[in-house]
């Protein structure tokens, strides 16, 4: 089980719902996933054509957890502002706190992410920060109330896996009980299964999924790749060699003079 701010789940797949063609497709993804938490960028939705009691009855009817989102934030002001918001139309202390700081590629502003998180913590949220895999920022994260790190694999929806192999296994090592999900640039399966397999808790998946050509058939995939990942790890796969290790013994076969 996986366990988040006090919350026990099954599922270590965790669903975004932007940019889905329809909501019976997002509904069919979603089920299909097994996803138990979803996000929902509440500025979006809000402004959006979802908007309205139609895309809120449906996330009610899956049964799903949301998990609110303050994506579009660049400040921390407008983030702090944000989470308030979601707080009260959703009615949880669960915000995925985004502070973006540079456009190309939305990487993170860590400096005004650990400052709202601060503030947001102080408050009573429980903050899921969508963070770098910098082990100081993390550390500053962690020293200011998050119980959960979001560090990125690659930019989000840029489908890259994750990038930075060596800086994720240090930030995995560093901070073994905190959960860590992988948040952004998983493109397909084997992208969420190697982040499993390197002892991250979980995954987020929101482009890979929404934009396939069969978003339910890609989510199910997704849900078998993270099982196989998690078993991968407990299994205990065995250390890279640079050399080869011939798997049959030579000792006790057969030989011929």
């Amino acid at each position: 089980m996986l366990e988040l701010y006090g919350t026990s789940l099954r599922s270590r797949l965790l669903l975004g719902t932007a940019r889905f063609p329809s909501p019976a497709v997002l509904t069919a993804a979603v089920r299909a996933s097994r996803a138990e938490v979803v996000t929902v960028a509440l500025r979006r939705e809000s402004g959006g054509e979802r908007a309205g009691q139609g895309f809120w009855s449906i996330i009610r009817e899956l049964g799903v957890r949301v998990l609110p989102n303050t994506a579009g934030c660049h400040s921390v002001r407008e983030a702090v502002s944000t989470a308030h918001m979601a707080r009260e139309v959703f009615a949880t202390a669960w915000i995925k706190l985004e502070v973006i700081g540079e456009e190309d590629t939305l990487q993170p502003d860590v400096f005004g992410l650990t400052e709202a998180a601060r503030i947001l913590c102080a408050e009573g949220f429980e903050v899921f920060p969508y963070t770098t895999e910098d082990l100081v920022v993390a550390d500053r994260l962690l020293a200011a109330g998050c119980r959960v790190l979001m560090p990125w694999g690659a930019p989000i929806g840029s489908g890259r896996g994750l990038n930075n192999l060596f800086g994720l296994t240090a930030l995995r090592a560093h901070f073994p009980a905190v959960p860590l999900i992988i948040d952004a640039g998983i493109g397909v399966p084997s992208h969420a299964a190697r982040a499993l397999e390197l002892g991250f808790d979980a995954v987020l998946i929101n482009t890979a999924i929404a934009q396939a050509g069969d978003p339910a058939r890609m989510a199910a995939a997704f849900a078998q790749a993270v099982e196989a990942g998690r078993a991968a790890r407990r299994a205990g796969p065995i250390e890279p060699r640079d050399l080869a290790a011939p798997s049959t013994p030579v000792i006790g076969t057969a030989f011929r003079e």
